[in-house]
């Protein structure tokens, strides 16, 4: 069981997610603008955020940005929007997951279950021991990382995909292997590894054009190891 609030304001559609989570036993709160859902969360402690995109205060994208501001609680977009380059940014500012419009209780049931088991994953009880791979420094227990001795702001996301690939340090880890631990997905997108690559890359001040630690491996993977170790 979980607890979740829905931010929707179309009140057909908002009415049946309500009927269905709660029949699923999850505990249910809802609200129809940013604002309310700025507010929700503030005040009460969720699992997972199902949000809608076409608010009437304040668009999703922006609602996401002010979210992920003063919570890292899991959140699902739902939108009738499927521009690729909009879902990009959407995942880009924090987005766990997203469904586009219309989809089954069944599917937003499974993504449920998918971003739940990735929070709780990433709850448990990390290696207590710092991890070092050339000048980058990641402390597992206090999720804190540094590269050259300069703190890196990192979201859950990017934390929990360094972390797994710097504990493997000149391994090659297939993208399968990725979406299952980090992700703990046995299916996805791989358009959700390499947008959190990307980002994960620019905070490293690399490229995939010109990697440093990072290192895409085309049809098989990807690997961390120190600078200069690549083959050319």
């Amino acid at each position: 069981m979980a607890s979740v609030l829905v931010v929707e304001d179309d009140q057909f559609v908002r009415s049946a997610l309500i009927r269905h989570l709660t029949e699923a036993s999850h505990t249910v709160r809802s609200v129809g603008t940013a604002l309310e859902a700025l507010r929700e969360v503030a005040h009460f402690r969720f699992d997972v955020v199902i949000l809608d995109l076409g608010l009437p205060d304040l668009d999703g994208a922006e609602a996401l940005k002010m979210l992920r501001g003063i919570t890292d609680v899991p959140v699902i977009i739902a939108t009738a929007r499927d521009d690729e380059a909009e879902i990009v940014r959407l995942l880009n500012d924090g987005a766990d997951d997203y469904l586009t419009k219309p989809f089954s209780v069944e599917h937003l049931s499974a993504r449920m279950a998918a971003v739940l088991r990735r929070a709780r994953s990433s709850g448990e009880a990390p290696p207590s021991r710092e991890i070092r791979v050339g000048g980058l420094a990641i402390d597992p227990l206090r999720r804190q990382a540094a590269l050259d001795g300069t703190a890196l702001d990192l979201t859950r996301r990017e934390f929990d995909l360094l972390a797994f690939l710097a504990g493997r340090p000149g391994v090659v880890v297939p993208r399968k292997e990725l979406l299952a631990e980090v992700w703990q997905q046995s299916y996805g997108d791989d358009q959700t590894i390499d947008v959190h690559l990307s980002w994960l890359r620019r905070k490293l001040g690399e490229t995939a054009a010109r990697p440093r630690y990072l290192h895409t491996l085309r049809g098989v993977g990807v690997k961390l190891e120190p600078p200069g170790e690549s083959q050319p």
